[in-house]
């Protein structure tokens, strides 16, 4: 737990250089196409592999990390939807407190019971503030979690929740419209949480296409998620490549 990823984030966010990351569900796909996604993922100078999911019913999580390793070069970081999502073979971990919610068990309680297993895995640990926005359209994460969103036309309120992550000591804040949200996270509210806060900001969910990773780019999003879009149209991952480096001061 050197802190290898975080500083790379880090220092990315100072130089004003915008960062791509590939959500990976090992629930989804074979390992021929982890394969294909993890060779275009370092084609495309994706910056991080995310991997993991709210359900993950086919216990892939390890032959899915160990297939795109062998692919490519590319930090693997585990997007963890429970306690049991947790494994060495990756590089790090996104450790997710759902600040915008009031549930207990995905503030403190499941954190408690992975501590242990986290301690001797070696993972790089990033503590995360994890924050579902209403996206348009229910979402598998609001369902599995048992919390609301906060609402789209609400800025302020993600600005404040935001704020107090951050002055919790959690180090990056994670905007999420949820996975198959009907739009993303708006430009209004990433630049509210980008004034108040000086913690990296991670935006994903509803990102289909160049145009929309730009606005969220330019509006103070420092890395972008795709997942869903990249699942239905391969071709996509260039375009939005293309746009969050156009955004970036450091080409």
């Amino acid at each position: 737990m050197n802190g290898t990823i975080y500083n790379t984030i880090l220092d990315a966010k100072q130089r004003g250089h915008k960062m791509l990351a590939v959500l990976v569900d090992p629930d989804k796909g074979e390992p021929q196409a982890w394969t294909a996604l993890a060779i275009a993922a370092a084609t495309h100078k994706v910056n991080l592999l995310l991997v993991g999911g709210s359900l993950m019913v086919h216990h892939r999580l390890e032959e899915c990390i160990r297939t795109l390793k062998a692919a490519c070069n590319v930090p693997v970081v585990l997007f963890p939807g429970s306690p049991a999502q947790v494994t060495p073979l990756a590089d790090g971990i996104l450790l997710l407190s759902l600040i915008s919610g009031r549930n207990p068990e995905l503030l403190i309680g499941q954190h408690i019971q992975a501590a242990p297993a986290l301690k001797k895995s070696g993972l790089e640990v990033l503590p995360t503030g994890y924050m579902l926005i209403d996206g348009g359209a229910p979402t598998t994460v609001s369902y599995i979690t048992n919390t609301l969103p906060i609402p789209a036309n609400k800025p302020e309120i993600a600005a404040i929740t935001a704020l107090a992550g951050e002055q919790l000591g959690l180090k990056l804040i994670y905007l999420e419209a949820g996975s198959g949200a009907a739009k993303p996270v708006n430009e209004a509210m990433i630049s509210a949480v980008s004034t108040q806060v000086d913690v990296p900001i991670i935006v994903g969910g509803g990102i289909r296409n160049g145009e929309a990773a730009y606005k969220a780019c330019k509006a103070g999003a420092d890395v972008i998620v795709i997942g869903t879009a990249f699942e239905e149209q391969p071709e996509l991952l260039a375009e939005i490549a293309s746009a969050v480096k156009s955004e970036s001061k450091v080409k």
